[in-house]
């Protein structure tokens, strides 16, 4: 069965950083393209960054040149560290996998970016 489980959020000042961290069971990371999407009250969900392999990495332009997403396999994590967070950047985020045509979330960790 697949399963993801985020950590890692909480509340952090404005310019601060935090690690996400996910979790994966039924399933090899090295296997499939892991994402971060996160959804802000009253807005659509936002894909953040996509890994495939070490060197196969992408981001999406609001986190872009602040954030790294990286795999470990060993663990069958995934984790997105984001530096000088924004208040604009208050949202659940999540980690996905698109297995054999279905898209498995987790339950998101909330990051709250304030003073």
């Amino acid at each position: 069965q697949v399963q993801l489980v985020e950590s890692g959020g909480g509340l952090v000042q404005p310019g601060g950083s935090l690690r996400l961290s996910c979790a994966a069971s039924g399933f090899a990371v090295s296997t499939y393209a892991m994402s971060w999407v996160r959804q802000a009250p009253g807005k659509e969900r936002e894909l953040l960054s996509t890994i495939l392999s070490s060197t196969k990495t992408g981001y999406g332009d609001s986190v872009k040149g602040r954030s790294t997403i990286s795999r470990d396999d060993a663990n069958n994590m995934i984790y997105l560290q984001i530096n000088n967070l924004r208040p604009e950047d208050t949202a659940v985020y999540y980690c996905n996998v698109l297995i054999s045509g279905d898209f498995h979330w987790g339950p998101g960790t909330q990051v709250t970016v304030s003073t």
